[in-house]
């Protein structure tokens, strides 16, 4: 029932195919849709107890999650569970609703298994989300991934994600900074730790340890770069890192056009296929400067139990998928949590936990 309005249609309008999809989410999130959503958990859940962890004193069934920037209002909390999810981040919102960058602003790389977008934070902001995740019944953790509105000037960023955080810091599990979408004028230079240090503070002043604050950062960070985030995280206590956002490279796509226009002079981050390799990267580089100590979420080119599992091995204690998610259809999260639990089982180890970084092992 609802795979047509999910996850076909490549050809059409991938924007309009979204918003129809956010209103069938929204429907069944609803209280009187409770035995629908038991329907679709028996149909796509996926229980192993190898595959769950305990992680900033929260329980994760699975170490699957969905990514931002797919239920940007937070109105599907309820249902996507019920897909086989063993947690979802909602957003990016921001303190100030925005309509984002003007259509058309999604476009699908069919060829590269990959999605342009150039959505530009659209989202209803922090004061409606906080409403709405008032009446959230899921039992997974449910992060909220945090921007800066396009109207506040980047000499007062720490302010408008701190009144973001003040608003929802009940009702989220975690909490995200996001500085590194490509979308929004200026914002990945909010990225140098001259300018990351004041949103840091002021939300860990305001935050107090009492819940895991992240960064995600972008797949274009010179390795330099990545190694003095980390540092900073660390000195801020940051509970991890998510690697990585989408990519503004252009390198080695087929796709060469988009409404007739070269694909090099289409704005936009690149997310899917063509960023697995430098996400798994930057995973890696981060395990290695830290040894392991600052859990990581990998995010980028997620199709497989394979990829999954090539990202958990080099570092990532969780892994976040979007783009495959539209690709593989909704079996795609229990189809990976199957594999990866034969993946554990032929490499010898007793639960997930065991496996995260373990290929830095086997080179030592």
């Amino acid at each position: 029932m609802l795979r047509p309005v999910l996850f076909s249609g490549l050809k059409a309008d991938p924007e309009f195919l979204h918003s129809q999809a956010m209103r069938s989410l929204s429907w069944l999130s609803s209280p009187e849709q409770s035995w629908l959503r038991s329907y679709l958990e028996r149909l796509y859940g996926y229980t192993s107890p190898q595959l769950s962890q305990t992680l900033w004193g929260l329980n994760f069934p699975n170490p699957i999650g969905l990514a931002a920037g797919f239920d940007k209002d937070g109105v599907a909390t309820n249902v996507l569970p019920s897909f086989g999810f063993g947690f979802v981040e909602v957003g990016t919102v921001t303190f100030h609703a925005q309509p984002g960058n003007p259509q058309p602003r999604l476009f699908r790389l069919v060829e590269d298994l990959a999605v342009l977008n150039r959505m530009g934070f659209n989202n209803q902001g922090a004061a409606a989300l906080q409403e709405r995740l008032q009446d959230r019944v899921s039992n997974i953790p449910i992060g909220v991934n945090l921007g800066k509105s396009k109207i506040t000037p980047l000499e007062s960023a720490a302010e408008d994600y701190l009144s973001s955080f003040r608003l929802l810091k009940s009702l989220g599990d975690y909490f995200v900074v996001n500085v590194s979408s490509p979308n929004t004028p200026g914002l990945r230079s909010l990225q140098s730790t001259d300018q990351l240090e004041p949103i840091l503070s002021a939300l860990q002043t305001e935050n107090q340890s009492e819940k895991p604050l992240l960064v995600k950062i972008a797949p274009d960070l010179a390795t330099e770069d990545i190694a003095a985030i980390v540092e900073l995280a660390q000195r801020y206590q940051l509970a991890g890192i998510i690697a990585t956002n989408t990519t503004i490279r252009r390198d080695g796509l087929k796709t060469q056009t988009i409404r007739g226009n070269a694909i090099q002079d289409e704005a936009g981050g690149i997310s899917g296929a063509p960023v697995k390799a430098r996400s798994t990267e930057v995973i890696r580089l981060i395990w290695e400067q830290t040894q392991g100590s600052l859990p990581i979420i990998g995010v980028g080119g997620v199709f497989s139990a394979e990829d999954a599992w090539e990202k958990i091995t080099a570092g990532a204690s969780l892994i976040q998928v979007y783009t495959g998610w539209i690709y593989e259809g909704p079996t795609m999260v229990k189809r990976i949590l199957q594999g990866l639990e034969e993946k554990l089982q032929r490499s010898g180890f007793a639960d997930l936990k065991s496996a995260i970084g373990s290929a830095h092992q086997v080179k030592q």
